[in-house]
C-alpha cells in the first residue's frame, strides 16, 4: 500500500486554478472534430465527422470510457481540457461554502461534478481507473468522464507503483482536473452480498476515515461525498447512510479537525433516509 508520500512523488497534486471559460457551439464542435481524429487514429479508423454535436461528443465520451490508460500528448490534454472546463461552467458551478451547515455536516440532492468543495468523493474499483463501460452513469464513471482523461492516467501510475489493487476501505487521492473541486477522494466500498456482514460494515466505515486523513492529510477544508457503497456495490442505501454519517461524526468528535461535510445524494429516496438519519445521529 503506498502512503500519500510516496505515490504525490508519482503524480502531480499541485493544485493550480484555471478559469472555466464557456466555448461557443461552433468552436466546441471543431474540438470535438480535432479530438475524435486523435481517437480515431488510435483505433486505426477513418474519421467522418459529418454528425451533429451531440453525437460527436457522445462518441469521445465512449471512446474515452473505454480508452486504456495510454498517455496522450499536450495537444489532446489542451483540446479536452478547453472542452470539459467549457462543459463544467455550462452546468453551474455549485458553491458548497453558500451551504447552511450543522455541526459541519450539510445534506444536497443534485450532481456533485458541479460543486466546488476541495474534494468530491467517488466510489473507485479497485483499479483506480475508473468504468470502462460506455456511457455508464455510475458515479465513478461520470466524475472521471469529466473530471478527463488525466484520472485514470494517475489511476495507473498509482497502481503500477502500488504492485496490487486497492484494498476496499482505503483510498488515494488525484487532482480533478476539469471538475470544480480541487481533488477527488477515491475510495473502495464493500462488494456485499446477499446479506450485509460486520466486515461489509467495518470496510464501508473505513472508506469515510480513509478519506477524512487523507482530506486533513491534504489539508483540505471542504469534502463532498458520495453515497458509498450502494447502487451497483449492493449495500442498502439505509444503513449506508446510518454508517456514512456516525463515521463522519465520530472523525469529527475525535480529531476536532475543522472541515465541512456535503453528504451528496442524487436518488429522492437518500434524500429522505439521510434526512432521517441526520434529524436522529447524535
Amino acid at each position: 500500500m503506498l502512503t500519500l508520500n510516496e505515490y504525490r512523488e508519482i503524480i502531480d497534486l499541485r493544485y493550480t486554478p484555471r478559469p472555466y471559460t464557456v466555448l461557443p457551439e461552433e468552436e466546441k464542435s471543431a474540438v470535438c472534430d480535432e479530438l475524435l481524429s486523435i481517437l480515431l487514429e488510435e483505433r486505426n479508423e477513418i474519421a467522418a465527422f459529418s454528425y451533429p454535436y451531440k453525437t460527436k461528443r457522445d462518441l469521445i465520451w465512449s471512446y474515452l470510457n473505454r480508452r486504456p490508460p495510454n498517455p496522450v500528448s499536450e495537444k489532446f490534454l489542451s483540446m479536452q481540457d478547453a472542452l470539459f472546463r467549457s462543459e463544467t461552467a455550462e452546468r453551474g458551478i455549485i458553491d458548497v461554502g453558500g451551504f447552511e451547515y450543522k455541526d459541519g455536516l450539510t445534506l444536497w440532492q443534485g450532481d456533485i461534478t458541479r460543486l466546488n468543495a476541495d474534494a468530491v468523493v467517488t466510489a473507485a474499483n479497485k483499479s483506480l481507473l475508473g468504468c470502462f463501460i460506455p456511457h455508464h452513469h455510475c458515479i465513478d464513471n461520470v466524475i472521471h468522464s469529466r473530471a478527463g482523461v488525466q484520472v485514470r492516467l494517475d489511476g495507473s501510475r498509482i497502481i503500477g507503483a502500488q504492485g496490487e489493487p486497492e484494498p476496499a476501505g482505503c483510498a488515494k487521492i488525484t487532482l480533478a482536473y476539469n471538475l470544480p473541486s480541487k481533488y477527488i477522494l477515491h475510495t473502495i466500498g464493500p462488494m456485499t452480498e446477499l446479506k450485509v456482514t460486520d466486515s461489509d460494515r467495518r470496510t464501508l466505515r473505513s472508506c469515510y476515515v480513509s478519506c477524512l486523513n487523507l482530506a486533513r492529510e491534504m489539508g483540505l477544508k471542504s469534502v463532498a461525498f458520495c453515497c458509498v457503497g450502494t447502487g451497483g456495490f449492493s449495500f442498502p442505501n439505509d444503513e449506508a447512510a446510518a454508517i456514512a454519517v456516525g463515521a463522519v461524526k465520530n472523525w469529527l468528535l475525535e480529531t476536532g479537525y475543522d472541515i465541512k461535510i456535503v453528504f451528496d445524494v442524487f436518488l429522492d429516496k437518500d434524500l429522505e433516509i439521510y434526512r432521517e438519519v441526520l434529524r436522529n445521529t447524535k
